[in-house]
């Protein structure tokens, strides 16, 4: 019997979307990651500057884009929860405060590697910096939270609340160097210097490679979620049975 309903529970908690659906973009986005590297290390030049270490802005920038829609769609799946309390947006939730945390730490590690060409230092406290490690400190939170046993209502609405907060630090991050003056360079915007037409294909390439990356994640992460919190009311239900 268990089996039987933890069949029928799994069946209700796949990705939403066909199988072929799922294929094909992860098809894409492995083909767009073999055309981004090609156009990183053999299309686009070496920086006259900086040399080899300058193509860690082809990571480093797309990761920071994966970041914001990982923390985005966890602060919506919150938002949302907290309105109708559905399991669906609170995996969601889940879902992509992990993934988005995960291309936080990508861009808290590669960012010191650019920092000690460019300025000289590991690490410096300049704006935007600090509120990226603030959105990371805040989602980190958020999981842990989350990671305590079995969350039950109380913790997932606490969670919810803090990952709505966290989204307050997204502009802040996005704005911090125009509106504080710091040190980190705006090379797209061209305030920075600008960039070759080669390096645009290259860095175009990435984002796309990357927005694909995180969408496959954060699919896959809110359907494990989602089979996990099926599988979790089931043997509760069996219990009381």
């Amino acid at each position: 019997m268990l089996a039987s309903e933890t069949n029928m529970g799994m069946k209700g908690v796949r990705p939403s979307g066909s199988s072929t659906l799922w294929g094909l973009m992860l098809l894409s986005t492995l083909a767009l990651f073999g055309a981004t590297l090609y156009a990183v290390f053999i299309v686009a030049p070496v920086e006259m500057q900086m040399g080899i270490v300058q193509k860690i802005f082809y990571f480093h920038v797309p990761s920071a884009y994966a970041m914001y829609l990982g923390f985005g769609v966890s602060a919506l799946g919150s938002m949302v929860y907290l309105i109708k309390r559905d399991p669906k947006w609170d995996a969601l939730g889940v879902a992509g405060a992990e993934v988005g945390t995960l291309f936080c730490l990508i861009v808290l590690l590669t960012g010191p590697l650019w920092a000690r060409k460019a300025w000289g230092v590991w690490w410096t406290w300049d704006p935007r910096l600090t509120t990226t490690l603030l959105a990371g400190m805040i989602f980190a939170s958020y999981l842990a939270l989350r990671s305590m046993g079995n969350a039950g209502e109380v913790e997932k609405r606490f969670a919810a609340g803090l990952a709505i907060f966290g989204l307050v630090d997204l502009p802040l991050i996005h704005y911090s160097v125009q509106r504080w003056r710091g040190v980190h360079p705006t090379v797209i915007t061209g305030k920075g210097g600008g960039l070759e037409s080669e390096m645009y294909w290259a860095l175009g390439l990435s984002f796309l490679a990357f927005t694909g990356l995180a969408i496959l994640l954060i699919w896959a992460r809110a359907a494990i979620e989602r089979q996990r919190d099926e599988t979790a009311r089931l043997r509760f239900e069996l219990m009381h049975r």
